[in-house]
């Protein structure tokens, strides 16, 4: 028996040996199915362009109008949807740890609703115009709706999921309509913004990126940090105190990053929803509970999923377009059903 189990070694030991290199292949699986999805972010549009002029547009610029596109029109795009996809991806994996609730989503709880209505309401009461002042009210819309709704989900006993996602959807309905009655008041301070109101990454230039990067570096700091925080707290609250968690300090901290990610994501291409939703869950499918792991693979997985969804939405109506909000609302939709309908869709 003694040479059988030296020879057929099995148990938590056998895992530890295959787990860590199997996410690593994992991450490196993602990260060149993401550059695969950069390449083909810029040659792909409503005409295709050769790899020769995209290689010719980024390292020796000339005046040809097809390189002109590259450089203003489907880098710029690449870029945006890179940082935005990221933004997303991250925020669900943190609101879903940190509510415990797979049905979690920054577009599903209303945050995205609270930073576009406050956007909404700059742009028609106050009239802002630029990025770099409405993103201060993304993210002050963003922070006070994810407040309401996890103090609306909370119970005696902690979070409900089912009762978190009902306050969510109540609160993006209420806002929803509220910032539709307020275009209807003004609409040609709301013309320029019909794009951003469907969720879109064309058309935005690097100059509204840059103003939003300090923020979202700030967050990912504050994510990875409190990831171990996070992984204690799904035991429960009060085996995460046994063992040294600052409870109310973690929690800050995750809502502090999630008006960050969520918000700024807003700001620059409006409300795009289910990315947040859809990613957390197959990183999970991966790399199991660890949310280290999980918000890892998160970074490549969204960013892959929305220029994905954007090239796709490039395609399907050539010359034209369906800007990349509806396109993952399409395909998020039957996978949030799929979840609701799961007996184990009621807590991580």
């Amino acid at each position: 028996m003694t040479d059988l189990a030296l020879r057929r070694p099995v148990g938590p030991g056998t895992k530890t040996v295959s787990g860590p290199r199997r996410r690593v292949i994992g991450l490196v699986v993602a990260l060149a199915v993401l550059l695969g999805l950069v390449v083909a972010s810029m040659l792909i549009g409503s005409t295709t362009i050769p790899p020769t002029v995209v290689w010719d547009a980024l390292f020796h610029p000339t005046k040809d109008i097809d390189q002109f596109a590259i450089r203003d029109f489907r880098l710029p795009r690449t870029i945006v949807g890179l940082v935005v996809g990221t933004a997303l991806g991250v925020a669900g994996a943190l609101i879903q740890a940190l509510t415990r609730n797979p049905l979690a989503d920054p577009g599903i709880l209303g945050v995205n609703a609270g930073a576009t209505f406050a956007v909404t309401v700059a742009v028609g009461v106050l009239g802002v115009r630029d990025v770099q002042s409405y993103m201060w009210f993304a993210f002050a819309g963003a922070l006070i709706v994810t407040l309401v709704v996890l103090a609306l989900g909370s119970t005696r006993r902690g979070q409900s999921p089912v009762t978190t996602v009902l306050a969510g959807v109540c609160v993006t309905l209420v806002l929803n309509g509220a910032g539709q009655a307020l275009e209807l008041t003004n609409p040609d301070a709301f013309d320029a913004m019909r794009s951003w109101n469907a969720g879109s990454i064309v058309s935005r230039p690097l100059d509204l990126l840059w103003p939003t990067l300090p923020f979202f570096a700030i967050a990912l700091i504050l994510v990875f940090a409190v990831s171990g925080s996070l992984n204690a707290m799904a035991l429960g609250d009060e085996l995460a105190a046994a063992q040294g968690v600052r409870l109310v300090r973690t929690r800050i901290l995750a809502i502090i990053a999630l008006t960050l990610l969520a918000g700024g994501a807003t700001a620059i291409a409006g409300p795009i929803g289910f990315v947040g939703l859809m990613v957390p869950h197959v990183a999970r499918w991966f790399v199991g509970p660890d949310q280290r792991w999980i918000f890892a693979y998160s970074v490549l997985l969204a960013p892959s999923l929305l220029l994905g969804s954007d090239i796709l939405g490039r395609v399907v109506m050539r010359p034209g377009e369906i800007p990349v909000g509806i396109v993952t609302a399409f395909v998020g939709a039957p996978v949030l059903i799929a979840l609701v309908r799961q007996k184990k869709a009621s807590g991580l």
